[in-house]
Parts: C-alpha cells; sequence; structure tokens
C-alpha cells in the first residue's frame, strides 16, 4: 500500500480522498493549507503541519484545488511541497488549471528529482464518489505507470495522452463540450416549454434518440427539478473557459460557441447564482426569455 499526500478536499477531493482509504492506502493531509475533515483522519489519515512535511512523509502528492494559483502557492510557497519534495517522489496535480503555467510547475518540480504529472478528472461529485471518474494524463510513461494503480482507485477512464500540459489541455477541451452540450439542452428545454411541451416529457423523449447524452440524462434532469445544488459550480467551469479562451487567443483562433457559453455562465453569476451547479446555465435563458420551465 502507498503513503500518499493529499492537499485539497473539497467537493471532489474528498471522496477521491475516501476512495484511497477505502483501498487501503494512508493519506496525509495539510493541516495548514487545507485541514482534513475528521472522518478522513484516523488509522489512514494523518494531520501534518505543511504541505513540505506531506511531501516528504508520502511517495505520491496528489493535489486537487481550485485554479492555477492555488497549484503554484502549494507547490513553492515557504514549506511547499517542492521543500519536500526529491528523488524517487511523484507529484500528481488533479486539478484543472493552465496547462501553460502545467509546463513550467512540472519542470520546477522535476529539479528536485521528483516526477510530475498533471492528471485533472472529468465527473464531478458523482464521478468522484463512485470512483467513474475520467482521468486525461500528461507526463512521462514510466511515472503514468507508478501512479496507474492509484488512478485505477478513483476512475475508470484513464489515458495517458503526452507530456506535461497535455492533461490540462484535454481538460480544457473536455470543459468546452460539456459547456456547449449544457447549452443545447438548455436551450432545447427552453424552446420546448416556451412552446407550451411539457419539458419533462420532451427529456424522456429524446433520451432515446440520436439527441441522448449525459448531459441530457443528469443534467437536464436537474433543469427540469430545478435542483442546482453544486456537483460543479459555476465559477468553477467559467475559470474553465477562461483557460480556453484565453489559449484560443494565444493560437488565434475563434472558438464562438464557447465565447457564448461563457457569456451565459457570467449572467448566472450577475444574477447572484456563481456557486450553483453548472447546469443552472438554463437560468441565464430563462431569465433573459422571462419564461421558466417550471412554472
Amino acid at each position: 500500500m502507498a503513503k500518499i499526500g493529499f492537499i485539497g478536499t473539497g467537493i471532489m477531493g474528498k471522496p477521491m480522498a475516501q476512495n484511497l482509504q477505502n483501498a487501503g492506502h494512508t493519506l496525509f493531509f495539510s493541516e495548514h493549507h487545507d485541514p482534513a475533515p475528521a472522518d478522513l483522519l484516523g488509522e489512514r489519515g494523518v494531520a501534518l503541519a505543511t504541505p513540505k512535511e506531506v511531501a516528504q512523509e508520502a511517495e505520491f502528492i496528489i493535489l486537487m484545488v481550485p485554479d492555477t494559483p492555488q497549484v503554484e502557492d502549494v507547490l513553492f510557497r515557504e514549506n511547499g511541497v517542492a521543500d519536500g519534495a526529491g528523488a524517487g517522489k511523484v507529484v500528481i496535480d488533479m486539478s484543472s488549471i493552465s496547462p501553460i503555467a502545467t509546463k513550467g510547475f512540472a519542470e520546477r518540480i522535476k529539479a528536485t528529482g521528483a516526477d510530475y504529472l498533471d492528471a485533472p478528472v472529468s465527473g464531478g461529485e458523482v464521478g468522484a464518489k463512485a470512483a467513474t471518474l475520467t482521468i486525461m494524463v500528461g507526463g512521462s510513461e514510466a511515472a503514468f505507470e507508478r501512479a496507474k494503480p492509484l488512478f485505477d482507485v478513483m476512475g475508470k477512464n484513464i489515458t495517458l495522452v503526452g507530456g506535461n500540459g497535455d492533461g490540462q489541455t484535454t481538460k480544457v477541451a473536455n470543459q468546452i463540450i460539456v459547456a456547449l452540450n449544457i447549452q443545447a439542452v438548455s436551450e432545447a428545454l427552453l424552446f420546448a416549454s416556451k412552446a407550451g411541451a411539457n419539458p419533462a416529457k420532451v427529456r424522456e423523449a429524446l433520451m432515446g434518440g440520436f439527441a441522448s447524452s449525459k448531459i441530457l440524462e443528469v443534467h437536464g434532469e436537474r433543469m427540469v427539478k430545478g435542483t442546482f445544488d453544486p456537483g460543479f459550480k459555476i465559477c468553477l467551469h467559467q475559470k474553465d473557459l477562461n483557460l480556453a479562451l484565453e489559449g484560443a487567443r494565444a493560437l488565434q483562433i475563434n472558438l464562438p460557441n464557447t465565447a457564448s457559453a461563457q457569456q451565459n455562465f457570467s449572467t448566472c453569476a450577475a444574477l447572484g447564482g456563481e456557486n450553483w451547479d453548472h447546469s443552472a446555465m438554463i437560468k441565464a435563458l430563462e431569465h433573459m426569455a422571462n419564461h421558466s420551465i417550471r412554472d
């Protein structure tokens, strides 16, 4: 069984950590950065003071934090992970952050003698709890093979995409697809409801045809029922689409539908919904149409 540092026990990080513990691994948490919930501590959960101490004790150090600045802080602050990393260790960033920054972080960590994998995930809170996450990995094949047994505990579709940064690039592409599918389902259900059809029945009918998708199944149901407690917050999806649009500018390409989806998320945030589940994008369209599909 492995000794694993785990920093970032939020909506998705906590069940990921629990699955690793349930598989028999011992986890170390940093009290300074991310005090672990009490139910993660005990026989297989140890609280240490700093990320440096976590890195010193662990063979693998997993990060699951919100954004690029938080990853940089955990890695390179005074008494950060880099201060405790060294030969034989693997730092695994499972956050969703900038692919460009990731390449720089990887080089700085590898200079300590440790290896580095960027391994962002898709599947939301549901996938984290069920250990069915899709994991997109960038890094060396040797480091990937060492970490693969841990990934197998947390996910099902696990792919080594390429070198450092390629995992994060894949996650940005994933978030573009998810956002545009949420927008498509939102527009379709709003159209159906405004035309006088029952959106729940429309969704049921579409589930049996070519328009069927995981988004229509899971988020379509959320839209119909109005259950927008976050599995993945709008503010986090905004962050991911910002990465996509910033990358598009650097690459001199146009992502018009991604920009449209980001505007809809911005409308939700303006309505006070930055912490709603991202399926609540439909509320932006409802606001503009002055029509709710749940009335």
